[in-house]
């Protein structure tokens, strides 16, 4: 056994053969083991091997100039590409679109998994992501090319449902990357903004009897590295090398920032302010949709607006922003750091993140459009020649509960003034993104529609909803004449019904109040008015009092249904799992005693909580409030009934 692994780059890209698949680490400049790339280049252009590689890549390792695998770019030495993002590795692109190599677009976490799946020598990975877009077999199966003729993905009917089986691929070499190793090929990575899939990958290619080379920024002495700390084990890896700073920046645009690496936190106060044009005009309408408590996911471009317009409200504490390569938490940045976070809570390996992606761990999902069809369906991937990929688009977008695709209505030239509380359309765009067929299928709307999933597209002048028919149009700004400025530039009619007015509050120049606006908005849909038997159901499940804001608008929404209903109603009331901060029970139980003299007929609350059934019976009995509690809804209806009847 060799001892000491560590070996200068062009000694371990000397032991990769003709033909290998080899999976190259990277989300932009993240991970990205630029040293070892520049190296097989090298050696390429030198002596004209090794040959007809299989480059395999989840998320582009890549800065859309000549960074990256955009180095690898050379007919001969790639044969054949699976990607699950291209635009950033154009160079590499061309040879796709060009059809001079066989090549894949995958999704980005299919592509993650299946590094998994080749280490456990499974066939494949079977998932419903894909379904009704361009990875499906019926359409281009994620072949980019004519000249990419082998089937990767398969329908496959289990129990009467509809599955995508993908094929695993050999991985023979896995180019990774990380901070610290030791001569024995422990790898840490205390300084990397992410961990990705190298781990997976690592054993994917040791599994397979093939060869795994990392890069570095130091070497450590053997025995010092916490055990706790190491992501890949020395077991998995044949050869380290240490980079040169220049090739081993922690982002493409970053040399290094503590705050990536989580080594410190940063004040979220200093993220700017955007002035109000109409980006942030739509990442402003955006945020009325966004779930006080949920789990959000933001893409790159238009949609990450959205975070500075939350931190501007001061609703991020409320919000636990993530990001696909692994990151929970904190604030995701843009540009060449995308990936990156700073004030995160955990870091995942990549392939967990989409675990939780995919079994529908998102509440809502802010993504960018480019071309819309009259069934919902958007293309982000692929327009004529220029290929830019799915990356993790249909993973997020098929599995959040809710999805928001934002952008402006029109591209190419468009100028937009907001004055005085309406939107005027200067200068038109002269590229219609709402066309009669989008050209390549990225979101499925139909199947969003058969999943029964929230779905809303939104720009700069409207609001369009997915529904059975299509898309309804639901808001228009104000200034805009529907006729003239929407349906002149669409390529198809959407359903039009009762049209209203976009929120007033979204032109003014300072803050929204987008903390009231949502927990009331949020509260709301917690009630349920039953006016046949005069009853109102309110679900509290999971509901928190965390400040005196929380609680004036439980007054507020109690209030304004009362004053549509016009008449004292009884209340059933859902307290389980329902938290109150200590300081706030007072106000709050006081509250609540108002609210029972001024609205309810009798009131009545249950939760399966012993604890909460104690605690709620005391605070409301100390105040003479009617404490009628109970373990179960049926209960509580019970009760009802037999106080109707006395």
């Amino acid at each position: 056994m060799n001892r000491n692994k560590v070996v200068a780059a062009d000694e371990a890209i000397a032991l990769i053969r003709d033909g290998d698949s080899v999976s190259c680490s990277g989300f932009v400049g993240i991970g990205t083991p630029e040293e070892l790339i520049v190296a097989l280049e090298r050696r390429f252009v030198s002596t004209q091997s090794p040959r007809d590689l299989t480059l395999i890549f989840a998320a582009a390792p890549g800065d859309g100039k000549a960074r990256g695998v955009n180095r690898l770019a050379y007919e001969g030495l790639i044969r054949r590409a699976i990607g699950g993002h291209w635009a950033l590795v154009p160079q590499l692109a061309r040879l796709a679109t060009d059809n001079r190599i066989e090549a894949y677009n995958l999704p980005l976490g299919t592509i993650s998994h299946l590094y998994r799946d080749a280490a456990a020598h499974r066939a494949g990975t079977l998932s419903k992501v894909g379904l009704g877009t361009f990875v499906d077999p019926r359409q281009s199966g994620g072949r980019i090319n004519e000249r990419t003729q082998e089937e990767l993905v398969r329908v496959m009917d289990i129990d009467g449902e509809e599955w995508l089986f993908y094929k695993a691929f050999p991985v023979d070499v896995a180019l990774i990357r990380g901070t610290t190793a030791d001569p024995l090929g422990n790898i840490t990575m205390e300084h990397e903004a992410l961990l990705l899939d190298a781990q997976a990958a690592a054993m994917a290619a040791r599994n397979a009897n093939g060869l795994v080379i990392a890069q570095v920024e130091r070497v450590a002495a053997a025995g010092t590295l916490d055990p706790r700390s190491v992501v890949v084990p020395g077991v998995l890896v044949d050869c380290v090398v240490v980079a040169s700073p220049e090739l081993h920046q922690q982002t493409y645009g970053t040399a290094y920032n503590a705050a990536f690496s989580g080594e410190m936190r940063v004040p979220a106060n200093r993220i700017a302010v955007a002035t109000l044009d109409e980006r942030k005009l739509i990442a402003r309408r955006c945020a009325f949709e966004l779930p006080l408590g949920g789990v959000i996911n933001l893409g790159i471009g238009m949609p990450e607006v959205l975070g500075a317009v939350a931190a501007e409200e001061r609703v991020l504490e409320h919000l636990t922003l993530t990001a696909e390569p692994g990151v929970i938490g904190g604030m995701p940045k843009g540009g060449l750091d995308f990936g990156a976070a700073i004030n995160t809570q955990a870091l995942l390996h990549q392939n967990q993140q989409f675990d939780f992606y995919d079994g529908g761990g998102l509440d809502l999902a802010c993504l960018g459009m480019a071309q819309i069809d009259g069934a919902g369906n958007v293309n982000v991937s692929r327009f004529g020649t220029r290929l830019a990929g799915a990356g993790g688009f249909i993973n997020i977008s098929q599995n959040a509960r809710r999805v928001v695709f934002a952008g402006t209505f029109t591209a190419g030239g468009l100028e937009v003034v907001i004055e005085d509380g309406k939107v005027r359309i200067v200068t038109e765009g002269h590229a219609p993104k709402f066309v009669a067929a989008v050209e390549q299928i990225t979101f499925s709307g139909p199947q969003a529609v058969n999943q029964r999933q929230s779905v809303h597209y939104v720009t700069e002048r409207c609001v369009f909803r997915l529904e059975p028919g299509g898309l309804r149009l639901t808001e228009v700004a104000p200034g805009i004449d529907i006729e003239r400025d929407i349906l002149a530039h669409m390529g198809f009619r959407p359903l039009i019904g009762q049209v209203n007015r976009m929120d007033a509050r979204l032109y003014r120049a300072g803050p929204m109040g987008l903390g009231a606006v949502l927990l009331d908005l949020q509260l709301a849909e917690r009630l349920s008015y039953d006016g046949e038997r005069n009853i109102l159901f309110v679900n509290f499940q999971g509901f928190s009092i965390h400040d005196s804001d929380d609680v004036e608008s439980v007054r507020r929404v109690f209030a304004e249904l009362y004053r549509r209903a016009g008449r004292k109603m009884a209340l059933v009331a859902n307290y389980d799992g329902f938290v109150i901060d200590e300081s706030l029970s007072d106000s709050y139980f006081a509250m609540v005693e108002e609210l029972h003299a001024q609205y309810y007929s009798t009131a009545t609350r249950y939760t399966t909580s012993a604890f909460m059934r104690m605690k709620l019976g005391s605070s409301l009995s100390s105040r003479q409030g009617a404490a009628h509690l109970f373990e179960t809804q049926s209960e509580a209806i019970e009760f009802l009934r037999q106080q109707a009847h006395t």
